[in-house]
């Protein structure tokens, strides 16, 4: 059986995962998808905690459908400004994103 240990070392290694692939990265695709990693490694703790600890509750469920929300509309907000970037500059990388003059 599944238990609450297993999910949360799933958790942790997506965590870590995505943050490894946030700082190492440069392609501005790559540093969304690692973000998203992150939120989704924390939706897997909220309903882990949720199915084991408190299954009477709903918080978990809440929680969790809040996250997505907010992931998705900073998945549309992000990929709004990589292609207006690519457009002005013709690269998503980081290091041509910091080169920029206001």
């Amino acid at each position: 059986m599944i238990g609450l240990e297993h999910i949360l070392f799933i958790s942790t290694a997506l965590f870590f995962l995505g943050i490894y692939g946030f700082l190492t990265r440069r392609n501005l695709i790559t540093m969304l998808m690692s973000v998203e990693l992150v939120l989704n490694s924390v939706n897997l703790n909220f309903i882990a905690f949720h199915k084991y600890l408190w299954p009477s509750g709903m918080d978990g469920v809440f929680f969790t459908v809040f996250v997505i929300a907010i992931a998705a509309a900073e998945a549309a907000v992000a990929i709004a400004i990589i292609i207006n970037l690519y457009k002005t500059h013709r690269s998503i990388l980081v290091d041509t994103a910091e080169e920029l003059k206001y």
